[in-house]
Parts: structure tokens; sequence; C-alpha cells
């Protein structure tokens, strides 16, 4: 049985990103661990007050994660202002990228992870977090002799749909449209795909235990409240596939094998 660390950026990309695989490797017996770099939060944290944190380990219960563990920073937002650091913790985007993969290099020492879970340089969609997971993950997995980094991504054709599904329904999103066609990776790099739809009742349940995102405001909100309220078998549709790209391998055609069986 191998060890998978998961390295996120916030609570709740665990879930958009992975989470089907991880319920899947979790179900196949495999020690899960997730580690967000954030807590999601950009303000100080209220002492006492529910946090995304907690909606983080709700979640990983949901998918039958065995360990969760946060790096100490803060959200940086995104969008053209990178607000002061909060008075209790450092924004990710600030943080000193050695520093940060050596916290991360000692929890995958610590449980001897056989495969890191990562983002592709693009960071997915740009988010400044999702950028500095990909320089993070990189560096941690050096300094802790992890030789297996898979690269959490989307296939740019299909954000392109999605982005047309978005237009079609009139949702707003506060996104560049023309920049997020240009994100994620081409299919050409993809080196493992993962079917996931055994798992979707699992991964719509994580979803929504980001309540916090859910009943937000704006059009990621909207889209999260949409999701979490499809029939199962429609969720899986849309959500039943997971992409990933190994950076020190040539891309395959075919579903991945080992830790990601075929689907």
């Amino acid at each position: 049985m191998a060890t998978v660390v998961a390295f996120h950026a916030h609570p709740d990309d665990e879930v958009l990103l992975t989470g089907g695989t991880l319920a899947r490797v979790a179900a196949e017996g495999h020690r899960v661990v997730i580690v967000v770099a954030t807590d999601g939060i950009v303000t100080a944290v209220s002492e006492g007050a529910p946090t995304r944190l907690d909606e983080l380990r709700t979640s990983a219960a949901i998918l039958g994660v065995h360990r969760v563990e946060h790096l100490g920073y803060a959200d940086s937002g995104h969008g053209a202002i990178l607000y002061p650091d909060p008075p209790d913790r450092t924004r990710f985007v600030r943080a000193d990228t050695e520093e940060a993969a050596g916290r991360l290099a000692a929890l995958l020492r610590e449980e001897n992870a056989d495969v890191l879970l990562s983002y592709d340089p693009n960071g997915g969609y740009g988010h400044r977090d999702h950028v500095k997971v990909h320089k993070v993950g990189t560096r941690a997995a050096e300094l802790a002799g992890v030789d297996s980094v898979l690269e959490a991504t989307v296939p740019r054709d299909a954000v392109e749909r999605l982005i047309r599904l978005i237009r079609a329904l009139r949702i707003p999103l506060r996104y560049d449209t023309d920049a997020l066609s240009a994100a994620y990776s081409p299919r050409s790099a993809i080196t493992h795909r993962v079917d996931v739809r055994r798992f979707a009742r699992q991964k719509q349940a994580a979803l929504a235990a980001h309540r916090s995102e859910v009943n937000g405001i704006g059009g990621i909100a909207l889209i999260m409240r949409v999701l979490v309220r499809l029939p199962v078998g429609v969720f899986g549709l849309l959500l039943g596939r997971e992409w990933f790209v190994d950076a020190a391998t040539t891309p395959v055609t075919k579903p991945a094998t080992g830790i990601f069986p075929s689907g």
C-alpha cells in the first residue's frame, strides 16, 4: 500500500481537483493525506468561530482521507490587489518558498510519502496561491526525495466547454474567460486520466461540506450550488474524470495504471 499526499492551496480545492481520486485511492486501501497551504481566510481568524478548515476536515472524512494538515499560511486572495498580511499569519504568496517547502517536506518525510499530488506550473487558472503550490510542492518533493509528483490539472478543451456552458447559463464569472482558455494544460500533456464516476456521490457530498463557499456570493458560489444540487448521475458525468501531469514522463494517451488504475 502507498501513501499519497495531496497538497492544495485552499479548502475546497481538494474536492474540485482531486476529490474523486482521493476517494478512489483511499477505497483501494492506500493512506491518503491532505495538506493545505492556506486556511482559505484572508482576514484574521476569530477565536472559536467555525473556519474553512473545519469544513475541510468534514470533506476529508467523507472522502476517506486519513489526515489533514495546514501549513499555517493565510489566503492571498485573487485579483489585482495583494492586501497586507493579517496580523496573525503570513499570506502564502509572500512566504519564503524554501521555508514553506521545508514545512511540507517534513510532513512528506513523516508520512514516508510515495506520491505527492500538486498543481501544474500555471496553478490551474493562475491564482497566485495555486502557482505558489506548484513551486513549493516541486521543491518539497526534492527535499524529501519523493520521486512521483503528479500535478492536478484539467485539459484546456474541457475548460473551454465549461466556459461555453457557463456563458449559456448566464452565470456571472469574475475571471477573464479568455485567460482561462489558455490556463491549465493542453490535452497532449496529460499523463494520467482517472475515472472517478463510482465516487461521484462522495465527491458531491464532500463539495457540499464546504458550506461557506457553497452559500457565498458571486459566480463561483452559484456554480457550486448548482453542482451540489445536481442528480448524482449528472454530477458524475460532469465531474467524473480527473487529470494529472507527471512532468518526469512522456505523456500517454491511455488511462493510467498503478495507483491510478484504468477506469
